[in-house]
């Protein structure tokens, strides 16, 4: 089966994530639909968020925490999760630091080290370095392909711009209700100093607000942004598609289709054992269209080697060229 079900305008978006069940060949999809971009003349950036950061294996070169060129038009990066938040939480050490009175930078310093070791540090710093670079697609990248961790991690980061955003409200009314009860007794007592009317610490809330702000309008917008799943015709991928689809139109952000990965050649051998595979192959590709009837799909042929280098990786991005070029 060839790679032209439907057509897509996945090369139109300025952003596209590519997530599914671990070892189902999401770095491979990502990164050839990385080199067709590029090949097209969008100055593409292709980020592996993915802690197996499989994609400089599959392309045999380094990659590394820094923007990289690969080729013309196509850039790549690998996020280091740990990494990430030890500079997050330090960023925000600096900045607000530099804000607020010698008087509490100690206990700025105490929070943000119970920060630095808590659960989701990892998520929400990731989550940032992401958010920088979602700013930087409009004048650095046409397009930037993330390469992302296995389903249910991935789901969980792209929920948080919601999350946070409501968080964040929450904090800036908390800080209000702190500085107008600080102005009361300050008027009470006929006392002068405390907070300045520009409060540093609610510029530094509203700056993350507008970060997450921006952020999900990227991301619900259907125009700029999808989220591609790949699979294999088996159970269980199917399955987690199904209820990842489910999870990510719940919180609106856009499905751009699907890619069905190793799908058996027509030609096997008559033997036994590949034609009960392949039957039970085409009863899975019956279900995934019956389940999936509304989304575009695309089939990949499973191939005779490994997908690592130049060669395997040009076939792939020959399979999906009819499907995602005009």
């Amino acid at each position: 089966m060839g790679a032209q079900i439907s057509k897509v305008d996945w090369l139109k978006k300025k952003i596209l994530f590519f997530g599914g069940k671990g070892g189902v060949g999401k770095t491979t999809s990502a990164t050839a639909t990385a080199m067709l971009a590029a090949e097209c003349g969008r100055r593409t950036l292709l980020v592996s968020t993915d802690p197996a950061h499989n994609t400089a294996d599959i392309l045999e070169r380094k990659i590394g925490g820094k923007e990289q060129r690969l080729d013309q038009n196509l850039w790549g990066l690998e996020i280091d999760t740990e990494k990430a938040a030890e500079d997050y939480i330090n960023g925000v050490s600096r900045n607000l630091r530099s804000r607020v009175k010698p008087a509490l930078r100690a206990e700025i310093d105490r929070q943000l080290e119970m920060a630095r070791i808590s659960p989701g540090a990892e998520e929400a710093a990731l989550f940032d370095r992401i958010g920088d670079l979602v700013a930087r697609v409009e004048d650095t990248y046409d397009m930037i392909i993330f390469d992302t961790a296995p389903t249910g991690h991935t789901l969980h980061l792209l929920s948080l711009p919601e999350m946070m955003e409501a968080w964040i409200d929450g904090l800036i009314s908390r800080r209000k209700q702190v500085n107008e009860m600080s102005a009361l007794w300050r008027n009470l007592t006929f006392h002068e100093g405390g907070d300045s009317p520009d409060d540093p610490v609610e510029q530094v809330l509203f700056e993350r607000k507008r970060k997450f702000a921006r952020m999900r309008r990227y991301f619900l917008d259907p125009s700029q942004t999808a989220f591609v799943f790949v699979l294999i015709p088996e159970r269980l991928p199917i399955l987690e598609t199904e209820k990842a689809i489910r999870m990510l139109e719940k919180h609106h952000i856009p499905v751009g289709g699907l890619i069905v990965n190793r799908v058996f050649p027509e030609d096997l051998p008559d033997h036994p054992f590949f034609i009960s595979r392949k039957k039970l192959e085409g009863e899975y590709l019956a279900d995934i269209t019956k389940r999936f009837r509304r989304q575009p799909t695309i089939y990949l042929p499973l191939l005779d080697r490994d997908v690592v280098g130049r060669e395997p990786l040009s076939r792939i991005v020959d399979s999906l060229r009819p499907a995602l070029l005009d």
